[in-house]
């Protein structure tokens, strides 16, 4: 007859030891997943990658914004230099002439006292002495007053350009910084890429490869153009599709997200100006996305960092990111916050 022994239960302590054991396997398994970069997922790195190159397109706008401003004032620097340059020489053309009446003068043995005093010192204190003017010729009165006033005008201008040239100097630094944090974003992209294996960089392309060549098969739909002008910028803006996306690049052979708007106006006979939460401002703003019509802008994310033209059927052309071409793409991709009809 068989025996029915109740099996032997383990102790409590080879329990303990054996869940103990088991714990620390999973929370090895665990640390293992996190330390090694290929276990985490080829979206999770997409995701993080995306989001570096939003950040670098916030930065490529304020980039514009400090390069324009820097343009502005060169211009306003160089004009009031050569402003600055030409008052001197008229300047010393009005000395040399008064100058000249003082030789005589002395030649002849009768300069006057008061013309002496004004070679010699600063003319702002001797005409404050109206009662002097009296010792004047008319003629010279009048040519030291024009001296004068000139002298005031050029010490003007003279400070007007320093304090250019000051700000001139802050904005070159804040478009130095803007260079350094786009390319800084872009480079840790890069490095997130790396992480990936050949084949899952090689498939993350392919995708984009694919939607650079959406525009083949895009449907516009029939919407009648904004405008004349709305169109022709629409047009020359499709005659650039498959172009690169480059920060900072205005066109004709590469665009950034503004840079591809201003352009294709600027091809309709339209100025606009650089950035994109400029360009916000640039028409009569259009709130709901079924009220746009082919041609208008529109501007995404709450700082209004990327702007698009719309093409119609809910589409927007755009120069999307790095590594991206100028191509069609679906505006619910991004969030839509308003177009502008210029």
């Amino acid at each position: 007859m068989a025996s029915h022994r109740r099996p032997k239960q383990p102790s409590r302590t080879r329990v303990t030891v054996l869940t103990a054991t088991a714990a620390a396997a999973v929370a090895l398994s665990s640390q293992a997943a996190q330390a090694d970069p290929h276990q985490q997922s080829k979206k999770d790195v997409k995701s993080e990658v995306d989001k570096l190159y939003e950040q670098a397109e916030q930065a490529t706008e304020k980039y514009n914004g400090a390069k324009e401003q820097q343009d502005k004032l060169q211009k306003e620097v160089d004009d009031l230099q050569d402003k600055v340059a030409r008052g001197q020489g008229e300047l010393n053309q009005l000395r040399k002439g008064l100058g000249a009446v003082a030789s005589g003068q002395y030649r002849s043995g009768s300069i006057d006292p008061s013309v002496q005093l004004f070679l010699s010192g600063d003319p702002d204190t001797y005409l404050e002495k109206a009662a002097t003017l009296d010792q004047l010729s008319g003629k010279q009165a009048e040519q030291l007053k024009t001296i004068a006033d000139k002298q005031r005008r050029l010490a003007q201008e003279r400070a007007e350009a320093a304090s250019k040239i000051k700000d001139l100097s802050e904005t070159r630094k804040a478009l130095g910084d803007k260079k350094d944090e786009i390319k800084g974003k872009l480079a840790k992209a890069q490095e997130l890429l790396n992480t990936l294996t050949a084949k899952e960089r090689a498939a993350m392309q392919a995708k984009e490869d694919r939607a650079n060549r959406s525009n083949e098969r895009v449907n516009l739909g029939d919407d009648v153009p904004a405008s004349q002008r709305g169109a022709a910028a629409l047009q020359a803006a499709q005659s650039k599709i498959g172009s690169p996306y480059v920060w900072g690049a205005t066109g004709p052979s590469s665009f950034d997200c503004s840079g591809l708007t201003s352009w294709a106006y600027q091809q309709a006979g339209q100025s606009l100006p650089r950035t994109s939460q400029a360009q916000a401002n640039a028409g009569t703003r259009i709130g709901s996305e079924s009220a746009l019509k082919p041609g208008d802008l529109v501007l995404f994310y709450d700082d209004l960092h990327h702007i698009g033209l719309y093409a119609g059927n809910g589409q927007v052309l755009h120069a999307p990111k790095p590594g991206a071409a100028v191509r069609y793409e679906a505006m619910g991709n991004m969030p839509f916050m308003f177009g502008v009809r210029v």
